[in-house]
């Protein structure tokens, strides 16, 4: 097991090959919502993910099964509970979207954020 630091980075010579995609099927509500992603990390028999992703403007629902831990880099979102309640957030905001979450994610300006996540426990494990 390595010991070194892991520094986030979307360029350079230490950046993750970037993973491109886009919404899940069925999730899109509005918007192109086109994805790219710099998966730094994975841990915890791979249920920890951490890295960099963005998305252009667009929204879509979710359904949160796993833990995420976001710091917004840049860009600004709104997020928005099934029952009503949301959040606009942007640069420089830091927030935890818990398993259970359902909601839509509207990307309002293009987004880049770190990311930290951790799905749950399988059965077995």
């Amino acid at each position: 097991m390595s010991t070194d630091i892991i520094v986030l980075k979307n360029k350079g010579k230490t950046a993750p090959v970037v993973e491109t995609g886009g919404p899940a099927e069925g999730t899109l509500v509005s918007g192109k919502y086109k994805t790219s992603t710099w998966n730094h990390f994975t841990g915890e028999d791979g249920r920890l993910f951490c890295g960099i992703w963005e998305s252009t403007k667009g929204k879509v629902t979710i359904d949160y099964k796993e833990w995420e831990f976001c710091h917004i880099i840049s860009g600004e979102v709104i997020l928005k509970r099934e029952d009503g309640a949301k959040w606009r957030l942007k640069k420089g905001d830091a927030f935890i979207i818990p398993a259970g979450f359902k909601g839509t994610w509207e990307t309002v300006r293009k987004v880049k954020k770190h990311y930290v996540i951790l799905n749950p426990k399988t059965a077995g494990k």
